[in-house]
């Protein structure tokens, strides 16, 4: 298969501290891979391998089907990034900036910068020097930039970072159109980890350096644990009602079954409660978000 990015024991050592210990990614043409990982796990050394910013101790990145080497080599006009914070020139306008990202680009046409501005949501702002941006309109712009040439593959290290809720929901959208409707390959790390949930078709946990965990959004969904949690006006009487199965109690007095037979038949937990006198007030099948889950495998 013709991957989007394919790493093969990729390693970086800082003297004795192995960042990132023989990783493997595996990245299809088109998708949406959400890159996990707790601070320092090793998630934005693995980003700047992949862009050229570092040299592997060991191991071999391609990119877009071209091998990563030395002198900076890649197919980086065909790659759009954003590294933890953005870069912009501080007395440069907005406009300015992207004019100027653009001729590095070799881009004639200078109506890709009222394109990017309008699609970043910062046309407003486009005679406003940089340095005086607000951090969630300088992240805009970072953005702006890292898509203003209509690259194949972009790299994003928390593109959500300082931004409202308004803006993280408007940037998911963003995202999820240029990979569904153009066809646009993205790699994104981030610690909204209802975002990735919510965007990604595959995701990989880098944990201590490596890469514990990689499996696609379908199988996520299957193996996430599931609960049937249920809240009663009579705690101790449902508890004896429900003898025989295995109880989580929660704190505000509601409690859950994690009994496959329970969570397969939750009418079956209904009739027995009804049957004690104990009907339940709230009956439902709950199942962990990402961030549960994540935070399950990590520790």
């Amino acid at each position: 298969m013709n991957y989007a990015i394919e790493t093969n024991g990729l390693s970086k050592f800082y003297g004795d501290v192995r960042a990132v210990d023989k990783v493997d990614l595996r990245v299809k043409r088109g998708e949406v891979y959400g890159f996990l990982g707790l601070n320092g796990a090793g998630k934005t050394t693995t980003i700047r391998a992949l862009l050229g910013m570092i040299r592997p101790s060991e191991g071999k990145v391609r990119v877009l089907d071209q091998a990563l080497g030395a002198g900076g080599r890649g197919p980086w006009s065909r790659v759009g990034h954003l590294v933890e914070s953005p870069a912009a020139y501080p007395e440069l306008t907005v406009r300015e900036n992207l004019d100027a990202a653009r001729r590095l680009h070799g881009i004639q046409n200078p109506k890709v910068v009222d394109e990017a501005m309008e699609k970043l949501s910062i046309t407003t702002y486009a005679d406003r020097k940089a340095g005086t941006l607000s951090s969630g309109n300088f992240q805009r712009l970072g953005l702006a930039r890292a898509l203003l040439h209509k690259p194949e593959l972009l790299i994003l290290d928390e593109p959500s970072n300082a931004l409202d809720p308004a803006g993280i929901v408007e940037i998911r959208e963003l995202l999820a159109a240029l990979a569904h409707k153009q066809g646009t390959t993205i790699f994104m790390s981030s610690h909204i980890l209802t975002e990735v949930d919510l965007l990604a078709d595959r995701i990989g946990v880098i944990h201590k350096g490596q890469l514990i965990e990689e499996l696609d959004a379908t199988r996520l969904e299957e193996i996430r644990a599931r609960q049937l949690v249920i809240c009663t006006r009579d705690t101790d009487k449902a508890r004896e009602a429900l003898a025989g199965f295995d109880l989580v109690h929660f704190e505000d007095g509601r409690f859950a079954i994690k009994d496959t037979r329970a969570i397969e038949a939750p009418d079956m937990i209904a009739t027995l409660l009804v049957n004690a006198g104990v009907a339940p007030t709230h009956l439902a099948i709950e199942q962990e978000n990402l961030e549960e889950y994540f935070l399950r495998l990590t520790q």
